[in-house]
């Protein structure tokens, strides 16, 4: 069978999910549990059809009724089961169980491994798609500490029995992977959608973790998420740990901010302050019930040609040092950005921007490729509660500050935006700090590699610091450079 990898080439000798399986239970060291909820046995029927499974499986588990999975694993504090802690709760017990009754010194020989996942399939109405986590615990020697890989997937198949099916093939391929693909995790990732469609399923979080992945850094496995087109966008935390987006989101007020932050700059972080502060008054919002996103898309980031992955990591790096949650997204147009937002929540949101920015929202172009054009695309980005706080930017030939009042569009389009305007739809951040309107990312960039120290003066407190001490943004090539 041959099989197209996302991004990647056809691969003619692609394994079939049977000759992964096979192969797993014929290696007489892999031993191991499969505990699955909410979808049946998907996974661990794979190794059992295809023989020799007695060599391979300890047990199998599927408690389905919600009180025998609340006695095995313990109840979750929110009632739910379709989490990533219940995940938790089931690798952590059957690891246990699979160490206590399968005792080391009687099989030395054995790598050890515990597969699990709790799913949610479609439901009979079909309103609600379905998702779920699956996971793996496991060695690749026998007295090496466990090494992880969780990942949350959302079903695009509008039938059960074919969600299930995909359960249990990407299952198997994350089995086979992690024995057999743990040395490259880019791969590794690719290959979880062998035999599989790419628009059938999407992983939009995935995190490795123990000693088979040291050096792995979370956010680069989440770029790779939306590079293959994986998914359409991924978060993660300050700390750098990747995060299911609808976690974070749901039922949530949203401000978010988009920009290149190559590197982030005074002025960004004064476009955040200033419009937190306004979103925050707003009656509909609450603060405790507020989440901030700085977003860079994919189109940026490739902006040079390939993507960068260092150049990735030092914006990555330098917003989370600053406590800021981060998206990676493929929505180049502001409207699908907001569209997937609203999948999540219905509450107040806000988009911060520029006015350089604001004036492109309004290019009929960005829109020909759908149906109803700019209308179209404006309805879906203005339905719901969304406001676009607005920060100013300097005529440096005539000393103007544009802003909401004053701005320039295109003849047509003038009283399409004062629909929007006079309807509160746009907000003008007037306490703005006026040093910062002469700060651009991209000069600030091409001073730190031309030797120009006044680029530290555009940052905030600690981010020159951090740029230096790591090498970041060509920093290293200058001092090269300069001691050749």
């Amino acid at each position: 069978m041959s099989v197209t990898l996302p991004g990647d080439q056809n691969f003619e000798n692609c394994p079939s999910i049977e000759a992964k399986a096979l192969k797993i239970n014929l290696n007489h060291h892999i031993y191991g549990t499969f505990a699955e909820i909410g979808a049946g046995q998907e996974v661990a029927r794979h190794f059992f059809r295809v023989g020799g499974a007695s060599g391979t499986i300890a047990k199998t588990i599927s408690a389905y009724d919600k009180n025998f999975s609340d006695t095995i694993y313990g109840e979750e504090e929110d009632g739910r089961y379709v989490t990533e802690t219940r995940l938790k709760k089931m690798l952590d017990h059957e690891m246990k169980l699979l160490e206590d009754r399968i005792p080391k010194k009687n099989h030395p020989n054995k790598m050890f491994f515990t597969y699990a996942n709790t799913v949610a399939t479609i439901d009979f109405a079909k309103k609600f798609k379905g998702h779920g986590w699956m996971g793996i615990r496991f060695q690749t020697a026998p007295e090496e500490p466990y090494s992880e890989i969780m990942l949350h997937v959302r079903f695009h198949h509008t039938e059960a029995r074919l969600q299930q099916e995909t359960l249990g093939i990407m299952g198997t391929n994350l089995v086979y992977g992690a024995f057999y693909k743990h040395n490259n995790p880019k791969k590794l990732l690719k290959y979880l959608y062998d035999h599989i469609d790419l628009d059938s399923i999407e992983i939009d979080t995935i995190n490795f973790s123990g000693p088979v992945f040291k050096g792995i850094d979370n956010r680069i496995m989440s770029l790779q998420l939306v590079k293959n087109k994986m998914t359409d966008a991924v978060m993660f935390d300050p700390s750098g740990n990747n995060i299911l987006p609808a976690r974070i989101l749901y039922k949530k007020n949203i401000l978010l901010l988009r920009g290149s932050f190559r590197p982030v700059t005074r002025v960004n972080i004064d476009m955040f302050e200033k419009s937190y502060d306004i979103f925050v008054k707003e009656p509909k919002v609450n603060e405790n019930k507020t989440e901030v996103i700085f977003e860079i898309t994919l189109s940026n980031l490739s902006a040079q040609g390939e993507i960068d992955e260092k150049d990735f990591m030092d914006r990555a790096k330098l917003l989370c040092s600053l406590g800021h949650s981060v998206m990676i997204s493929n929505f180049k147009e502001y409207y699908r950005l907001v569209d997937y937002l609203s999948e999540y929540t219905k509450e107040q949101m806000g988009l911060t921007m520029g006015v350089n920015n604001f004036v492109e929202v309004f290019d009929e172009h960005y829109y020909e490729d759908i149906s109803g054009g700019i209308l179209e695309a404006f309805g879906k980005m203005f339905h719901n509660n969304l406001k676009v706080y607005l920060y100013p930017m300097k005529n440096f030939e005539t000393g103007e500050i544009i802003n909401s009042n004053n701005l320039k569009l295109h003849p047509r389009m003038k009283d399409f935006y004062k629909f929007f305007k006079y309807n509160g739809k746009v907000v003008d951040i007037f306490d703005f700090d006026q040093d910062n309107l002469s700060i651009f990312s991209r000069e600030i960039l091409a001073k730190i590699k031309s030797n120009d120290d006044t680029w530290k003066d555009g940052l905030p407190e600690g981010i020159a610091d951090m740029i230096i001490q790591n090498n970041m943004f060509g920093w290293a090539k200058k001092e090269v450079e300069e001691k050749s």
